[in-house]
């Protein structure tokens, strides 16, 4: 049995298309050359014939014809009454070329074997594509559909450019918390990173990083894509809230309402896509207090002390803004403070006739260190701006009991009164 079939392996070359024919046929050969080696010794006097249509594989060994008695090298060398055993026109001197029986020379188990190495070469050579097709990709946007739902990943399937069927992972925490999936669902998603798991590359796909809503923001708004509007910076709570910041190169063109559309025609389908996150479409500046400004949307604010050093900012507002500005669960200021770089400290401004005011610092021989910190990480900096907020509303904004907050209001209210 001259020729071995390996049509088997073969199918596996037929779907990775991917790879181009040149290196499949050389991981044909190599693998073939190496069981000669060692065999052999050496590979240099064999020819491996690889028909990359059928699969069907055939090895010749090539050695020099001598004289009967001149034999010394069975393996480069072949004796003249052997060779005309062949062919019968060989003479000495020429090169005889006998094709080998796979099977008889190396057996079965060996030429197994060497199909199963033939497919873990061919798996290598896959996932090497794979990993180098994918890390030029990361950050694109890709349409991949819900294969399996499990409880810390979805797996889907994506269609390369070769039409090739690839598995990516979506982790739970790439969600955006409203995120619900049905198995066979088509899911938008960001590209975020190519990782090894052993020898396999894992494609980890994300809903959750920045980089989504700016591609969300390139398909909608043909300025961005253009180059018209640049986007300087996205901040995200996903599923909560974002901010991005927004530039035009064209003095003609407002960036933020291009980017918002006719009656809000561009952003409400990004919003819808992302589960109802709000969005605050920002027009960037160099000018700090501005930016600063901007980033505190819907909140208006009356006045901003920055040091620039420090990268801190103390903003005052009006006592109705305050909650504006802070945000549900303090989202809004925590944007601000991502999008900006500025440390932010939310003060009310306090009008004349209400100047007489308290640093909660001053209660601190009353009210534990850890609960003025907490009042002041929702803008609650002064007695006046805690008193100013029921203890319900407090307590929906801090991590504090209510039990707690009454306390703390008890010891305020008892300090003005003594002021009476």
């Amino acid at each position: 049995m001259a020729v071995i079939n390996l049509k088997e392996s073969f199918l596996d070359f037929k779907e990775a298309e991917s790879i181009d024919r040149p290196t499949l046929m050389r991981v044909l050969v190599d693998v073939f050359k190496t069981m000669l080696r060692k065999k052999y010794g050496s590979d240099e006097n064999f020819d491996v014939i690889v028909n990359d249509q059928t699969g069907d594989l055939e090895i010749f060994r090539r050695r020099e014809i001598v004289e009967d008695d001149m034999l010394e090298d069975s393996n480069r060398q072949i004796s003249y009454s052997d060779a005309i055993k062949i062919e019968e026109d060989y003479n000495v001197g020429e090169e005889a070329y006998e094709e080998i029986d796979v099977v008889e020379q190396f057996g079965r188990r060996s030429v197994l074997s060497a199909r199963q190495t033939l497919a873990t070469r061919i798996k290598d050579l896959k996932n090497e594509y794979i990993m180098k097709e994918y890390q030029a990709r990361v950050g694109d946007m890709v349409n991949a559909e819900v294969h399996q739902i499990w409880k810390k990943e979805l797996l889907l399937l994506h269609r390369d450019d070769n039409k090739n069927e690839n598995e990516l992972i979506m982790p739970k925490n790439e969600q955006i918390p409203a995120d619900f999936f049905k198995k066979g669902e088509t899911v938008k998603a960001v590209i975020k990173s190519v990782e090894m798991r052993g020898s396999t590359p894992v494609i980890i796909l994300s809903r959750t990083h920045p980089s989504f809503l700016e591609k969300l923001l390139e398909n909608e708004v043909p300025e961005i894509m253009d180059g018209l509007i640049v986007v300087k910076k996205i901040v995200r709570e996903p599923g909560e809230r974002a901010k991005v910041a927004v530039e035009s190169y064209d003095d003609r063109i407002d960036p933020v309402g291009a980017c918002v559309g006719m009656k809000g025609g561009r952003i409400h389908g990004i919003v819808r896509e992302l589960r109802n996150e709000n969005i605050d479409i920002i027009n960037y500046t160099n000018n700090t207090q501005l930016l600063l400004q901007r980033s505190l949307t819907p909140a208006r604010i009356n006045k901003i002390v920055l040091n620039n050093e420090a990268k801190t900012a103390e903003v005052y507002l009006d006592p109705d803004q305050v909650s504006l500005a802070i945000g549900k669960k303090g989202v809004n200021i925590k944007l601000a403070q991502d999008l900006t770089g500025y440390a932010i400290d939310v003060f009310r401004d306090v009008k004349e006739d209400n100047a007489y005011d308290i640093d909660l610092d001053e209660f601190s021989d009353e009210i534990e260190e850890w609960v003025i910190d907490e009042l002041k990480r929702i803008g609650c900096d002064t007695a006046l701006s805690v008193l100013d907020l029921s203890v319900e509303e407090l307590a929906r904004r801090s991590d504090l009991e209510e039990q707690t907050i009454k306390e703390v209001r008890a010891i305020l209210e008892t300090e003005f009164k003594s002021e009476e």
